[in-house]
């Protein structure tokens, strides 16, 4: 039998977690995350993107996994996967729901469930080059959040504040970051 056993809320180990935020507050070095991928045409639209590891407070920690994207048969591909703007949703959403879980677990609230339903319109006229005054990508990007548990109304709209405030894939979407590229022949 264990004499101190972890708590857990919502599947989150707040104590833990208020170790890390003290940590880094400490030393902001280890708070430094570094993410990169690798994708790989596979014929027609179907790309491969591998995951090999990623750096947090400078250590490497390998990791191993596929994400698999394709479009479906009426932007011509083979309806293999999702496409990449369905793609980029979930990746918000997942982070966006992280946040929520987290941050409800932060402040004592137990949650049910948590559903994100996300939706954006684009103009294919933009992405394929025929109408130059038309962006190839969304004006916008809609999201609700249906969220259950026994915090109050105020509770949970506290949360969502802080969800908005400190998502790292909220604010990517909703800021204008640099993107910067190069290409190499080969």
């Amino acid at each position: 039998m264990e004499l101190n056993p972890k708590v857990k809320l919502n599947g989150i180990d707040t104590d833990a977690l208020k170790q890390v935020m003290e940590e880094v507050s400490k030393y902001p070095a280890k708070g430094k995350v570094k993410f990169q991928v690798l994708t790989s045409w596979k014929g027609t639209t179907r790309t491969e993107t591998r995951v090999e590891s990623y750096k947090i407070g400078g250590q490497k920690i390998k990791r191993n996994f596929k994400i698999a994207i394709d479009e479906p048969e009426e932007l011509l591909g083979e309806n293999t996967a999702a496409n990449p703007q369905e793609v980029l949703m979930a990746a918000l959403n997942a982070c966006v729901m992280n946040t929520y879980v987290i941050a409800s677990a932060m402040k004592g609230i137990k949650l049910e469930s948590v559903e994100i339903e996300t939706e954006g319109e684009l103009d294919l006229r933009g992405f394929l080059g025929i109408d130059k005054s038309i962006k190839p990508g969304y004006d916008e990007i809609r999201y609700k959040v249906h969220i259950k548990g026994d915090g109050t109304k105020e509770q949970f709209e506290e949360v969502h504040r802080t969800v908005m405030a400190t998502s790292p894939n909220y604010w990517n979407i909703s800021n204008q970051i640099r993107v910067c590229s190069d290409i190499i022949i080969e």
